[in-house]
């Protein structure tokens, strides 16, 4: 079977949002994912991009992104080109659109990391390649649907799952609630008061959901969140550029770490997810992210997989 039988259907397309795609389009980039994982474990040459090469624009540091991202070219035969901010002079004045506009006369593609989900709608609006949302401080799509990947290898499927997701109502939380919502998961979301998404994101998630029979609830309590889960996930309570902040978090998030308490109320095959960088004992106990039902560093490589996908479809 061609696993780029629908290529058309994505070739030049962005991936910004997994808002942006149907249930049946996320559904297809997990099967293609699968199909290039099992490629890989076989040792089987994937050449789906000879020729390509993909622009990397990285305004936040970076481990799984960058090597994921970089890897994953290269094992499709393309080149991945890293383009730090000291590489680029967004630093010196330049516009996201000229940027966009020149790079796309050099690159078939361009993976952006950075701070204001407005840039990189800016970039996709003038650069006229694919770009891919590698992170803003808004949406984490990438990270999102190596999670769906991950849950659909674990428990076979995706409709009628609980997905309880317990801290920080951030860029990761947002796209799991879109993307939960596309594939027919209910999601709940519990934070502390004044940590809740955001009320556009909780709209257009509860929007998704309603066409695929789907929930999403927003909470501030993580035992209702957790009860009969069949996954949890959680993340780091202060995110990068929120440093400053760690302390303060810490105190109010306390009641929200992912303990063995908390985890005795969702089903007993529950899976444990962490996007990763995980800091034991504040967001996670290390008996939780280390225990039998964690399977965060299937989660981490998983990123790879999917990443692949969007890349081989999209460029």
């Amino acid at each position: 079977m061609d696993i780029l039988s629908r290529k058309e259907e994505f070739k030049g397309r962005d991936f910004l949002s997994l808002y942006d795609y149907t249930p049946d389009e996320i559904n297809y980039l997990l099967d293609v994912a699968a199909s290039l994982k099992e490629l890989q474990q076989r040792g089987e040459p994937h050449p789906l991009l000879a020729g390509k090469t993909l622009g990397m624009i990285f305004q936040k540091s970076s481990t799984r992104t960058r090597v994921s991202f970089e890897v994953g070219m290269y094992q499709l035969g393309g080149y991945p080109l890293f383009l730090s901010s000291s590489d680029l002079q967004l630093g010196r004045g330049e516009t996201i659109a000229d940027t966009g506009r020149v790079l796309a006369r050099y690159l078939d593609g361009i993976m952006i990391r950075t701070y204001a989900h407005e840039d990189v709608q800016e970039l996709a609006a003038h650069a006229g390649i694919p770009i891919i949302n590698g992170l803003t401080d808004l949406l984490h799509p990438c990270q999102a649907l190596a999670d769906l990947l991950t849950i659909k290898e674990k428990k076979g499927w995706l409709a009628g799952l609980k997905l309880a997701y317990v801290g920080d109502g951030n860029n990761v939380a947002h796209s799991l609630m879109l993307g939960g919502a596309k594939v027919g998961m209910h999601v709940v979301v519990a934070t502390p008061p004044g940590y809740a998404p955001k009320e556009e994101i909780t709209l257009r998630a509860r929007e998704a959901a309603a066409g695929t029979g789907a929930t999403v609830t927003v909470t501030s309590d993580p035992v209702e969140a957790v009860t009969a889960a069949d996954v949890v996930y959680t993340d780091v309570w202060a995110s990068m550029g929120q440093e400053t902040e760690k302390a303060e978090r810490a105190k109010i998030f306390a009641p929200y770490q992912v303990n063995a308490g908390l985890v005795k109320a969702a089903r007993s095959d529950f899976i444990f997810l962490h996007c990763l960088p995980a800091y034991r004992n504040l967001e996670v106990t290390s008996d939780v992210i280390d225990g039998p039902n964690s399977v965060v560093f299937e989660e981490a490589e998983n990123r790879l997989h999917v990443q692949k996908a969007i890349m081989a479809l999209l460029i």
